[in-house]
């Protein structure tokens, strides 16, 4: 029933931005018992514990009582923010990026308040932006990204690299964008808690004065609302008319790339695009920055070379290397194909999980990496990627034997018993691949 009831609040939010472009400074009263239930049954229950170290099934051993507690300490102004618990994952390029783990209460309140701000803005919100809407996947990104350049019959793209952006985003003007639209007081200050409460790193707190934790569940709403402001509304009402050709920009996040049909323009944008950023206290990256000339091998025009790959370059976005090959017709198609970053990023939390798990029962490491394969499969598993899921397979069973084998010096796991051991315990097979849609 309090879905039912949520469902009703959330389109009266939704009509009421729509019809109200001006500041909305009613917003906190819809939050209510029912909108914490939603919260709570919304919110992940088997996420890493945060400082207080409490799970989600003990939040609920007393769950009517803690929810009108947090209610009432929401809305009194009493409630205080948690740190964040901050651990590091792994990057692509050898780099490890800071993850922040809030406390279950606290990812809970802020998925009530990211409700509210998700009904608000994707009134406004454009179709570039593909990153943590409802409806909208990376895929989807993807696919409206090869169909453009397809239609363009090649393009100019801007690869581009925010340098370190939910650590750098400005407190002062997040709020500053953000109070354009939302006037409410409470939703407000609530979201200033969640900037300011830190990171807890090796037990010593350390204070928060820019940036929003990644991980955290409010985090991928303000990111969008921030970009929304700095990037699409700005390329969408003042870039794309001054251009001379078309271009599109395609969103997940802070991950982007703009599609060009006339190099020239490509080259207009790319040099205002790190003052456009710099105004909002953004930075990109130099070197991870950069123009592609991304056209058919048959193409026969012609770029200036400096400063892009030239030719047949490719370009990655959300994890694909992007390039061209032809089809069974005979026609140049763009194709993906998994990353080499990325690839070796799954090599490498593969080998670390088995490591780390290499004493458990055989049956219990088949369970975990048998789900990892599919995830890694459910998203990598794309037309013309075969090969790079074959890769990850046979690594996973070489992986697997080499850790099973540090388990005893005595009880070796020679090859021939790895087969009798995966005729019983089977790592998946390549899925149907899938795709790409628009």
């Amino acid at each position: 029933m309090s879905s039912q009831t949520v469902t009703t609040k959330l389109e009266r939010i939704a009509n009421m931005a729509k019809q109200v472009p001006a500041v909305l400074t009613t917003l906190a009263h819809y939050i209510d018992i029912d909108w914490l239930h939603e919260a709570h049954r919304r919110t992940r229950k088997d996420g890493a514990r945060g400082v207080d170290g409490q799970s989600a099934e003990q939040y609920e051993r007393d769950l009517e009582s803690n929810l009108k507690s947090l209610l009432d300490r929401a809305k009194a102004g009493t409630y205080r923010a948690p740190p964040v618990r901050r651990v590091y994952i792994p990057k692509g390029d050898g780099q490890e990026r800071p993850l922040g783990i809030p406390t279950y209460e606290d990812k809970m309140l802020q998925r009530a308040v990211a409700m509210v701000l998700e009904a608000v803005y994707e009134q406004e919100f454009l179709d570039c932006s593909y990153g943590f809407r409802p409806g909208r996947s990376a895929h989807q990104a993807l696919g409206v990204l090869r169909d453009t350049v397809m239609e363009m019959r090649g393009a100019w793209v801007l690869e581009v690299d925010v340098r370190k952006f939910y650590d750098t985003i400005d407190h002062a003007q997040l709020r500053t964008v953000l109070g354009r639209r939302i006037g409410d007081g409470v939703i407000l200050r609530l979201i200033g808690k969640w900037l300011h409460a830190g990171v807890m790193e090796e037990g010593e707190w350390k204070r928060a004065d820019a940036g929003t934790p990644q991980g955290g569940v409010i985090s991928p709403i303000l990111a969008n609302v921030f970009l929304h402001e700095v990037l699409d509304t700005w390329f969408e009402r003042e870039v794309l008319p001054r251009l001379s050709g078309r271009a599109r920009l395609v969103r997940y996040a802070d991950d982007f790339v703009i599609a060009f049909d006339e190099e020239q323009d490509a080259r207009r944008v790319m040099e205002v695009l790190p003052k456009r950023f710099g105004k909002f206290d953004l930075t990109l990256h130099p070197d991870k920055t950069r123009l592609v000339r991304f056209h058919p091998p048959s193409d026969d025009r012609k770029g200036d070379d400096d400063g892009d790959e030239g030719g047949t370059g490719t370009f990655d976005l959300l994890g694909f290397t992007h390039f061209w090959k032809k089809s069974q017709r005979g026609h140049w198609v763009v194709q993906v194909k998994t990353a080499k970053s990325r690839l070796s990023l799954a090599l490498k939390r593969f080998s670390d999980w088995c490591r780390k798990h290499r004493h458990r029962p055989v049956a219990e490491q088949w369970k975990t990496l048998t789900a990892k394969l599919r995830g890694h499969n459910a998203y990598f598993g794309i037309i013309g990627n075969a090969g790079a899921l074959l890769v990850i397979r046979h690594a996973a069973y070489r992986i697997w034997r080499q850790w099973l084998n540090r388990r005893s010096q005595r009880a070796r796991v020679i090859w021939a018993a790895m087969r009798q051991l995966h005729e019983r315990y089977p790592l998946p097979r390549l899925p149907v691949l899938r795709s790409l849609r628009a």
